[in-house]
């Protein structure tokens, strides 16, 4: 058959309910359904063409009208509606999917005899559970109104069949027609229920119908049970009727046939009818029982292991209403297999646990949450049935756990146990299973999720500083954590005082002798580390590992060693001969490539423990997290290619919850995050306020934009892999050139004035913020831009200076003194390298001149200004230009500040992943599709 995109459908019921018909119509005036095109006889016989009367929508209400239908009889209905495929229109799949439902309800042995209202036998769907008539309810809130528009006859005004009454009368007409088999009149002891055409019932009938409703009666149940013969056993299903009036009253059925009349009035009438109706019944949802009907008079049955095991897993028999009873100590629990190691060598003085042991694996089994002892064990392994005997009770057995029982086992590194502690689970052989930690290994676990949370904990001695509370947490949570020998990264917000934490640090590990402290860091920061060590624990003694003539020579036991990434390259041999107490590195982001020179030199320098101190712990994938941790804690997280396949990929590209929570859970302990928003924090800073500021483009830029979107796209559609991910880069920059300024793009020192909307907002803004003296930072991740700036600032005679990665160390610091002085009002800093270890709270604006694709970068910069320190507020614009790429990823890039928490990564990366269609629609210009 053929259905058009217009083709309505509509059930008529009737009475009896085997004669409901379906009328098929076209909401454009032509006959819904047509036979196919050299189908031969694929036209039912049956059907015909009637003038069906509907109420439908006539657009200022509803009247009745009549459609020229094309009537299917449900015995050619059903198959047909069954095989619809990509139905038409909703009121074909409505129809389709209720046809479905009363399937299942049949095979699910959902029948019950009745007597139509015109006096008939018909077959009903019924009795129908809680579950049931939910559906009901959602397959007629799924028709659309056309699927209903059937008015009720005999009345004047216009009044509808629910469709719910047409989802039930449709059940029961599918009942009536399919159930009406020959098989059906030897269970109805003649023609009625059985006959095609209606019979009228008579004396027997109705004695049968009443019969033939087990819940008028007595209730079937099944009782398991187990018989032994020596150390031998098995099982037997023993059938009963429970009576419905006295539930204490239970009979076997082996004692039906010979039970007083009393006893057996208690249970109703027609005692023995009752069991074989609700027999039959059950043995449709659960074949086994089959084998009972076979007696001449069913009582019990002998159940194999597996059967009892689909018994106990899945209770087949709960729908079909029979009650199954096992005996005492008979339950649902299977053995569960745990991965467990052996107890971690260790002493009181020193660290219980070392990442570095190699611990014994070995499988642990467990019932009912209770370990399994060692004989237990090897009692089980030497079963071969799937259901054994265990302290008392009868518990289910998996062959193929058994089969990994008897593997080798293999070694766990100290750093795995500890990570499978922590997440509760390990893959093992490509499959998780729940991880049972020893009791040494448990009492760590607790150790490390409780750092830190000791509000008491004592400022150490030789510190000239009021440490705040949550610093105070800080330093405790950091002192747990390298007391223990494990790695920690301190990643609070810019501004909340991460140096002055590790200067604490230091002066505690000195109290207990912990040896020398190396901190590396960007060459930028070397004067601030000098400083603060010099103000807050002055009798330290500090050296600078840079420059010519640098030495380690005479070291100090608590001496303060500062290098930079640069050095640490070219003199790790030098550095990794000193048996350091504690290496911090400061702007850890430095060496979140893990394969970079830098951060394979850094995993090189020994040390008792180790620090990453950094802001932005992972900015664009969840493998520069991997990295940092990997070096202050190494193992926790598993190889490099381990944690792509197992946390990586299910977190960033499939999103799986249980993986990002398995991942937080194991990562989180090592990791302090604090805001300068959360609570008590920082409750004494001011205000911030974040504008973003939309700009036009000037016609200059959108010729220039639309050029190398066509150009650039159609490259794209011609490259792949990495090819085309250069390509889409590509794009991505040259596209936020232009929308920066034509100048920029097309490699131009000028003129300015009049070429971008950007740059003329820009100055508009400036001349405001200057006018009411306040300083302002400006930002872009181009330093060609700002040298543009610059020129065009000096034009206006605005004084400006610019910092850049290319700027010397001494230089940088006679700028910041500048700005923080107020000879200069204005500072260009390329995002980079004045988005750190910089101090710049003179400046209560903050002007992003272009946008970076992870917004973590843009708060860690915004931070110069809004940190500890500053008293006023602090209001920040972003320049967007509109129509452009710009302002649909600020839309997303809103979506993903919050991704960090939740370790999912927000680089590049996704933009090169988009499919052609999607790049396109994300670079079109234009603010409307």
């Amino acid at each position: 058959m053929e259905l058009t995109p217009a083709t309505n459908a509509i059930y008529v019921p009737s009475d009896p309910p085997r004669d409901g018909v379906f009328a098929l119509w076209d909401s454009d005036g032509d006959l819904g359904v047509h036979p196919q095109a050299g189908s031969g006889g694929c036209t039912p016989g049956q059907h015909g063409h009637s003038a069906i009367e509907l109420v439908l929508p006539d657009g200022k209400g509803f009247r009745r009208t009549k459609v020229d239908a094309h009537v299917l009889r449900l015995p050619d209905a059903i198959p047909f509606l069954l095989t619809v495929t990509d139905p038409p229109s909703p009121a074909i799949a409505g129809w389709s999917a209720a046809v479905e439902a009363a399937l299942n309800l049949i095979a699910r042995g959902r029948l019950t005899p009745g007597v139509s209202p015109g006096g008939v036998d018909s077959w009903r769907v019924g009795p129908l559970d809680a579950a049931d008539d939910a559906l009901a309810r959602d397959l007629a809130a799924a028709l659309p109104p056309e699927a209903h528009a059937l008015p009720l006859s005999g009345v004047d005004r216009i009044r509808l069949h629910s469709p719910e009454s047409l989802i039930r009368a449709l059940w029961d007409a599918v009942a009536d027609v399919l159930v009406r088999t020959p098989a059906a009149s030897v269970a109805a002891r003649g023609p009625a229920f059985a006959a095609p055409e209606p019979t009228r019932l008579g004396e027997a009938d109705a004695e049968w119908l009443a019969t033939g409703l087990p819940s008028s009666g007595a209730r079937l149940l099944l009782r398991v049970e187990i018989r032994e013969d020596g150390e031998e056993f098995s099982f037997a299903g023993v059938l009963a009727l429970r009576s419905a009036t006295d539930p204490s009253l239970v009979i076997d059925a082996a004692t039906l046939w010979d039970a007083p009349e009393a006893v057996l009035s208690r249970l109703g009438e027609q005692v023995e009818a009752q069991l074989l109706v609700g027999l039959r019944r059950a043995a449709r949802a659960w074949p086994v029982l089959t084998r009972a009907l076979a007696a001449a008079a069913p009582a019990e049955l002998a159940l194999s292991d597996d059967e009892v095991v689909e018994l106990l897993t899945h209770d087949p028999l709960r729908d079909a209403g029979v009650e199954v009873l096992w005996p005492k100590g008979m339950f649902a629990d299977s053995v569960r297999m745990q991965a467990s190691a052996t107890p971690s060598p260790g002493s009181e003085s020193g660290a219980a646990f070392r990442l570095t042991d190699l611990l014994s694996f070995r499988w642990q089994l467990a019932v009912g949450g209770q370990a399994l002892t060692g004989e237990e064990v090897a009692a089980l392994a030497e079963a071969k049935r799937p259901l054994v005997r265990l302290r008392g009770q009868w518990a289910r057995v998996d062959p193929a756990m058994l089969a990994r029982l008897r593997r080798r086992s293999r070694t766990l590194s100290g750093a795995e146990a500890l990570a499978a502690a922590l997440s509760g689970s390990i893959e093992i052989d490509g499959e998780r299973v729940d991880f049972a930690p020893p009791a040494e290994l448990s009492g760590l676990v607790e150790r490390v999720r409780s750092a830190g949370a000791d509000r008491n904990f004592v400022p150490p001695a030789g510190l000239e500083a009021t440490l705040r509370p949550y610093q105070l947490a800080g330093l405790g949570w950091l002192a747990t954590m390298t007391g223990l020998g494990l790695g920690a990264c301190l990643a609070d917000d810019m501004g909340l005082g991460k140096t002055i934490q590790l200067i604490a640090l230091h002066l505690h590990r000195r109290a207990s002798g912990a040896g020398p402290t190396l901190v590396v860091c960007p060459t930028s920061l070397l004067g601030n580390w000098e400083r603060e060590f010099a103000k807050f624990a002055p009798k330290i003694p500090v050296r600078r590992f840079h420059g010519g003539g640098r030495h380690l020579d005479d070291l100090e036991p608590d001496e303060v060693v500062l290098a930079t990434y640069g050095v640490l390259r070219r003199d790790r041999a030098a550095l990794g001969e000193v048996s350091w107490g504690l290496v911090a590195a400061d702007e850890a982001q430095h060496v979140k490539n893990p394969l970079s020179a830098t951060a394979k030199e850094l995993r090189r320098i020994p040390a008792d423990a180790r620090v990453a101190l950094t802001g932005t712990p992972m900015e664009n994938r969840l493998t520069e997290l991997w990295s940092i941790v990997d070096w202050t804690t190494p193992g926790l997280l598993g190889s490099l290619e381990h944690f792509r396949r197992t946390v990586a990929r299910p977190v960033e590209r499939d999103s799986d919850a249980a993986a990002t929570e398995r991942f937080a859970a194991m990562v989180r302990p090592f990791l302090l995050r604090r805001r300068k928003t959360d609570p008590d924090i920082a409750p004494e800073l001011p205000r911030k306020t974040e504008t973003d500021r939309f700009v036009p483009l000037t016609a200059e830029q959108a010729t220039l934009y639309e050029a190398v979107v066509r150009e650039n796209l159609a490259l794209i559609a011609e490259s792949a892999g990495v090819q085309r991910r250069g390509q889409v880069l590509k794009l991505l920059t040259e596209l936020k050139q232009i929308c920066n300024h034509p100048a920029q793009y097309l490699k131009e020192s000028g003129p300015l004035a009049g070429r971008s909307g950007k740059l003329a907002a820009f100055e508009e803004l400036l001349d405001v913020i200057l006018d009411e003296g306040d300083s302002v930072l400006v930002f872009s991740q181009y330093v060609r831009l700002c040298r543009l700036l610059a020129g065009r600032l000096a034009e206006r005679g605005i004084d400006a200076e610019l910092l850049s990665g290319a700027t010397p160390p001494n230089r940088r610091e006679e700028l910041v003194r500048r700005f923080q002085a107020g000879e200069v009002p204005v500072f260009l800093l390329s995002l980079k390298a004045g988005g750190v270890g910089l101090n710049l709270t003179r400046a209560t604006q903050v002007i992003h001149y272009d946008r970076w694709w992870n917004p973590a970068v843009e708060d860690q910069a915004t931070d110069r200004a809004y940190r500890i320190g500053q008293d006023r507020p602090v209001q920040v614009h972003r320049l967007i230009a509109e129509g452009t790429l710009e302002e649909r990823i600020a839309t997303v890039l809103e979506t993903k500040r919050g991704l960090a928490d939740a370790v999912i990564g927000a680089g590049e990366d996704w933009i090169t992943e988009l499919s052609d269609e999607e790049l396109a629609e994300l670079v079109r210009l234009g603010s409307e599709p």
